[in-house]
């Protein structure tokens, strides 16, 4: 193989041929927010099966399967004692609830304080931050809000760490074992600062009212798959998918348009090395984008139910979650044994990238249900690690909008993936070293890791 010859094609087309902005435009303008369930998310998948096809790829198609969805219509709450209206947004699934209780404060939901309140819980709407209590040890969100639902109160509002009135959808369960607990009680999100005035009241023995109109239903969704057929091994295959659906009301330029277009534009400067110089893929690659990634990973669980099992599971799966928060740095799988295969390719790219493991099982995104299952998967090395951009703090709120995206830095990101794909594509399957997790121990790792706070750096 000409590498160089190759590289310089893969990185040319990466830049010269961008859609980038097309693609942009389409899924954060025309379609704009894509609630898995939505008619907008069928508008999108339909976009990314098309783009697929026209690039070339085969095998392209839209997997249905039945989501466990949510709905609301309306979340209001207002202070008793003087009818003052409380800006707020329901948590990601929050179950329905009409209450007027006692506000009290429980600062940052640590056990300490948890116990300090303990008498006046039963029966309250706590009032805490979401961030954690300094020089403690970290509790998760969801550890937190179980242990006030333990302890009586019957609604939580969390105060966002954000300035400025803003305030983003946050989720309430602890995702390593999605389920009856994912809402172990109604919580609602408010601004930094409606919580301070919130926590006035609280000391003054303020009350207050909170409605949250919402349903669960069930409904089809779809995933998107397509191929390029190897051509040595092509009954092997890597992965690399995304999740294209947003939470409600904001359009997702970084969360997570850019990690759908970088599936995309990796899938067609592929297919144009393939058509344009006749170099296909050792190993055939396949391309995913998952529904559902923020209604517990629903979309990435159907598609490992699907195929694990029915075929071979891919030699490695990349998530891509997220890429608008800075530039690549390297991978991180979820377990070690693939570490010096990889590194390997990333030295001969000779681009600085560097390969790493998680100290946990990360579940924040959609390589868990493939880690649950005990397949090699793998997301990049960015954002929420050091080098972070300040607009990718624009999470999960209206202000993700497409100027949150960096054009420049999604094209870095394509070249490199699609060399980095190719390369591990004609690794023959002798050299690939043995995966020999099993899904009994993954659990048992899962469980142990209970509580913890996912070490991320």
């Amino acid at each position: 193989m000409d590498w160089h010859s190759i590289d310089r094609f893969l990185i040319g087309e990466a830049w010269a041929g961008a859609r980038i902005n097309a693609h942009l435009t389409m899924l954060c303008d025309t379609i704009g927010p894509r609630w898995a369930s939505s008619p907008a998310e069928w508008q999108t998948v339909n976009y990314i099966r098309e783009q697929f096809t026209a690039s070339g790829l085969v095998n392209t198609a839209l997997e249905e399967y039945s989501l466990k969805s949510w709905r609301y219509t309306a979340a209001t709450a207002h202070l008793v004692e003087d009818d003052l209206a409380i800006h707020l947004l329901p948590f990601n699934r929050c179950p329905p609830v009409a209450v007027t209780a006692p506000l009290v404060d429980v600062g940052f939901g640590t056990p300490h304080e948890i116990a300090d309140q303990q008498g006046k819980l039963p029966g309250s709407i706590a009032i805490m931050a979401l961030v954690f209590e300094p020089f403690t040890p970290p509790m998760p969100l969801s550890a937190r809000l179980a242990a006030l639902a333990h302890a009586g109160a019957v609604a939580a509002v969390v105060v966002d760490r954000k300035d400025g009135g803003r305030v983003e959808y946050h989720s309430a369960g602890d995702w390593i074992d999605p389920g009856p607990d994912e809402h172990p009680l109604p919580a609602v999100a408010v601004s930094r600062e409606t919580g301070g005035r919130l926590r006035k009241r609280a000391q003054q023995g303020g009350s207050l009212h909170i409605q949250v109109m919402s349903e669960f239903f069930t409904a089809p969704a779809h995933n998107t798959v397509a191929e390029l057929s190897g051509s040595i091994w092509p009954a092997e295959h890597l992965l690399l998918g995304g999740h294209h659906d947003t939470v409600y009301g904001t359009p997702g330029g970084n969360d997570n348009a850019s990690g759908t277009i970088v599936v995309l534009e990796t899938a067609r400067v592929l297919a144009r090395l393939q058509q344009e110089l006749g170099i296909s893929p050792g190993r055939t690659i396949r391309f995913a984008t998952y529904s559902a990634e923020e209604q517990t990973l629903q979309g990435a669980y159907a598609y490992v139910a699907q195929h694990h099992g029915a075929e071979p599971a891919p030699r490695l799966a990349i998530n891509l979650d997220e890429l608008a928060a800075g530039n690549m740095k390297g991978l991180v799988l979820a377990f070690p044994h693939l570490r010096p295969l990889i590194q390997q390719q990333f030295d001969a790219m000779g681009d600085g990238l560097t390969c790493h493991v998680m100290a946990q099982l990360d579940y924040s995104s959609d390589h868990f249900p493939f880690i649950r299952a005990g397949i090699d998967a793998a997301f990049l090395w960015r954002w929420r690690f050091a080098g972070r951009h300040a607009d990718s703090d624009f999470h999960h709120e209206p202000g993700d909008t497409t100027d949150k995206v960096r054009p420049r830095e999604l094209k870095e990101y394509i070249g490199q993936l699609a060399r980095l794909l190719l390369r591990l594509s004609y690794i023959a399957p002798a050299a690939w070293p043995v995966n020999q997790i099993t899904v009994p121990a993954v659990l048992a790792r899962l469980e142990r890791e209970r509580g913890q706070v996912v070490r991320v750096a």
